[in-house]
């Protein structure tokens, strides 16, 4: 956790408030450390922006979310119509 903190110019805390609030859900090692996925540490980077622009925590993580739910429908949309054009 420390190092993904590290590489995101934020606190262990950041992360774990992440954590709590559901955005993201690391794996743990055996030892029971939190093991970021390269994805999860993208969103954890756009949370800080929106954080850091003066974005409340809890509304980052909605628009964090929002944001992935829009992606996921447009590649959904976009795999709809090839097959239509098929």
């Amino acid at each position: 956790m420390g190092r993904a903190a590290e590489m995101l110019g934020t606190t262990p805390e950041f992360l774990r408030s992440l954590d709590r609030t559901k955005v993201i859900t690391p794996l743990r090692s055996s030892g029971g450390h939190r093991r970021y996925s390269r994805y999860q540490l993208r969103i954890a980077s756009r949370v800080r922006e929106l954080v850091d622009s003066g974005t409340s925590l809890d509304a980052a993580c909605r628009i964090i979310i929002l944001e992935d739910q829009l992606e996921e429908a447009q590649r959904v949309n976009a795999e709809m119509r090839a097959d239509h054009d098929l």
